[in-house]
């Protein structure tokens, strides 16, 4: 495969070939915020780049921002549709599986801020190189905040943190809800490499490079082995959408949704 300039094979991804490493770019303005489209988008893309021959792939996303997560304003214009909603979620957790389970590896490329599902895509990812920011006073954060909106991680979420974190620091993480600045992230390990915001990409793609120099066969072998644990994690039993669904029409919840929704639009 030959390096080629970015080009659009799903709606609001970019798909860049690096010469037999994939990058797929998030590219919904502004924020990479994940609706329907843009998560079967992510998973069509994947799909495709796999079927080409994709070695390995990069997930990245805009700058300053990799996923704002789930497109909140979207789901809440869907009001007491549920079949929607639910429709919403699915199409989340499809392209959060497709990553966890794709047969090849796949490093997220984070320049930005990733919180809750953007957080999400990135620990079905094999490895997480994140940026630090060019402001200090500014640090780009990433975590599972949910608890601070009124929701709860489904457990097989909190399995995927606990796997990069451990046990308690899982717990304490999920239960304030709490973002972590990109130093504090790699210093717990839920990013495993942090670098210049203009190096992700390259370090990304130099850290594959590595993986794939090695025997394939052993590799994604040894992999598949590895990797079982996060599969696992996303299967509908551990995410109880329904369950997940009934406390989103909780009235704390939609009260907790709809005032982030107004300090944000300040």
């Amino acid at each position: 495969m030959n390096q080629a300039a970015p080009h659009r094979v799903a709606s609001c991804v970019d798909t860049i070939d690096h010469g037999g490493i994939v990058e797929l770019r998030l590219a919904r303005a502004p924020v990479n915020a994940l609706d329907p489209a843009l998560c079967n988008g992510l998973r069509a893309a994947l799909d495709d780049a796999i079927a080409s021959g994709a070695q390995g792939v990069v997930l990245s996303g805009g700058p300053k921002v990799f996923s704002a997560g789930l497109d909140v304003p979207y789901l809440l214009s869907l009001g007491d549709d549920r079949h929607a909603l639910m429709a919403a979620w699915e199409a989340f957790f499809d392209a959060a599986m497709a990553l966890a389970a794709a047969p090849v590896p796949v490093v997220a490329a984070i320049g930005g801020h990733a919180p809750a599902g953007g957080c999400v895509l990135a620990l079905c990812c094999d490895y997480r190189v994140m940026a630090r920011s060019d402001e200090p006073e500014r640090p780009f954060r990433i975590g599972l905040n949910e608890t601070q909106v009124g929701l709860v991680a489904p457990e097989g979420i909190q399995r995927l943190l606990r796997r990069v974190v451990g046990p308690y620091r899982a717990e304490r993480l999920l239960v304030a809800g709490e973002m972590l600045d990109s130093g504090q992230a790699l210093h717990v390990g839920l990013v495993d490499e942090q670098v210049a915001l203009d190096e992700v990409g390259a370090r990304a793609r130099e850290w594959l490079a590595q993986l794939l120099a090695l025997p394939r066969a052993a590799m994604l072998r040894t992999r598949a082995i590895a990797r079982a644990e996060v599969i696992e994690a996303l299967q509908p039993q551990h995410i109880q959408l329904d369950r997940f669904i009934e406390a989103w029409y909780a009235a704390d919840t939609q009260d907790a949704l709809r005032a982030m929704m107004a300090k944000l639009g300040k």
